[in-house]
C-alpha cells in the first residue's frame, strides 16, 4: 500500500538488468527470488488488505526462504502486534509497535510533531545491507510508530527522535527499515542495491 511505486523505481534504478514485478499474486510471489514489502498508511488497513487479498501464507513464506526487506509498515507488520488500532501483525518477529509519545521536545525544549516526518541520522551495525553506508548517514522517515523487539539480537540500526529507537531490524535472511530507503537519495539506493546484491 502507498509507496510501491516509488520502490518500484528506485529498484529499477539499482538493478536495471533484473525483472522487478510489483504484484498482490500469490504465485508470483513465491516464484520470485527475493521479496521487499513495502508499505505506507495505517497497520489496520494494511494488515486487512494483506488478508482480503489472501497474501498472508505468500509473505510468510517468502519472509522464511529468501532475502527478504520489510519498510516501514513492511517492517512493523513482521512483529506481533501494533497499538496502532490494537491489531495482531504476522508475528514473524518477537515484539510491539508502539506509538511516540505526544510530548516530545528537542535538547532546546521545542515540542516534536508527531508523525515523525524528515531526515534523521541512522546509527547502524555491521550487516551486508549497510556495506558502503556511513555511519549516521541520513535517512527519510514518515512514521509514528516503531518497533520495539523482544530480542536485543535483532537490532540492526537506531535513531534519535528525541530517545533512541529501533529503525531497523536482522535475522538470518530477513532485513526490515522504518525509513524509506527509496526516498533517501544516495544512502537509500546504496541500501537497496546491497539488498539485489544479497545472498543470506
Amino acid at each position: 500500500m502507498g509507496n510501491l511505486r516509488s520502490v518500484e523505481q528506485a529498484l529499477r534504478k539499482v538493478a536495471p538488468n533484473d525483472k522487478i514485478i510489483v504484484s498482490d499474486d500469490a504465485r508470483v510471489i513465491a516464484d520470485a527470488r527475493r521479496v521487499v514489502f513495502p508499505g505506507q498508511g495505517a497497520m489496520p488497513d494494511c494488515m486487512r488488505e494483506l488478508e482480503m487479498r489472501g497474501l498472508r501464507d505468500a509473505v510468510l513464506k517468502a519472509a522464511r526462504d529468501k532475502p527478504f526487506l520489510g519498510i516501514c509498515i513492511g517492517l512493523q507488520m513482521l512483529f506481533e502486534h501494533s497499538t496502532e488500532g490494537n491489531v495482531a501483525g504476522l508475528g514473524i518477529l518477537r515484539g510491539k509497535v508502539v506509538r511516540f509519545a505526544g510530548n516530545l521536545r528537542d535538547a532546546q525544549g521545542n515540542k516534536l510533531k508527531v508523525p515523525h516526518m524528515g531526515w534523521n541520522q541512522v546509527h547502524h551495525g555491521n550487516h551486508t545491507l549497510w556495506d558502503g553506508i556511513d555511519q549516521d548517514a541520513r535517512f527519510y522517515f514518515v512514521h509514528s510508530y516503531y518497533v520495539c523487539p523482544q530480542d536485543a539480537a535483532l537490532v540492526q540500526g537506531t535513531s534519535d527522535y528525541p530517545q533512541p529507537f529501533v529503525c531497523a531490524v536482522a535475522r538470518d535472511n530477513l532485513f526490515g527499515v522504518q525509513f524509506h530507503p527509496e526516498k533517501s537519495q544516495t544512502a537509500g539506493l546504496k541500501l537497496l542495491q546491497n539488498f539485489v546484491q544479497w545472498n543470506p
